[in-house]
């Protein structure tokens, strides 16, 4: 049976719209070419044409009945993180790198020294029966790495700090 308390949150242009797993699967979705879409859901129908789109960025355009729409979707993890302040894209100045969720480190992919780069992966953390990469949100260097491969961690416990 699927968890209905599933959730996502979809931006169009300035508009926020949380959308569960029940009304995702509930919504009939054909897709007409691999661009092209039609959406029935609760007796009304749409059509709509990707434009572009930026997977890694879970970001897109789209045109829906003639109008277009800056869409970005952001999954649980990434309402989580937006909560914790790692999301925002000022450029700051980040000090350390914080569990977002209670879990397991699985694997560390950087050292004591190393420069990072915005997007790169810092570590894994399973929590949930899933794997979490964590990456780094700017730019900076590896100050000091907190935990071990194997070892739990709670939320909001200090990882990694940067300088």
């Amino acid at each position: 049976m699927s968890d209905p308390t599933v959730s996502w949150q979809v931006k169009a242009n300035e508009f926020v719209i949380p959308v569960s797993k029940e009304q995702l699967e509930s919504a009939d979705i054909i897709k007409r070419s691999p661009l092209e879409f039609h959406l029935v859901q609760e007796h009304r129908s749409v059509s709509a044409r990707v434009l572009s789109a930026e997977p890694g960025e879970k970001k897109m355009t789209v045109e829906v009945e003639g109008e277009t729409y800056v869409i970005e979707i952001k999954d649980e993890l990434d309402q989580m993180l937006d909560k914790m302040g790692f999301n925002t894209r000022a450029h700051k100045t980040i000090k350390e790198i914080r569990a977002p969720m209670p879990g397991l480190v699985l694997e560390i992919a950087v050292t004591v020294g190393q420069d990072v780069k915005e997007g790169e992966k810092i570590l894994i953390l399973e929590a949930m029966k899933m794997e979490n990469s964590i990456v780094i949100h700017a730019d900076a260097t590896i100050k000091k790495i907190h935990v071990k491969s194997g070892q739990a961690v709670e939320k909001g416990q200090v990882l990694v700090e940067l300088e």
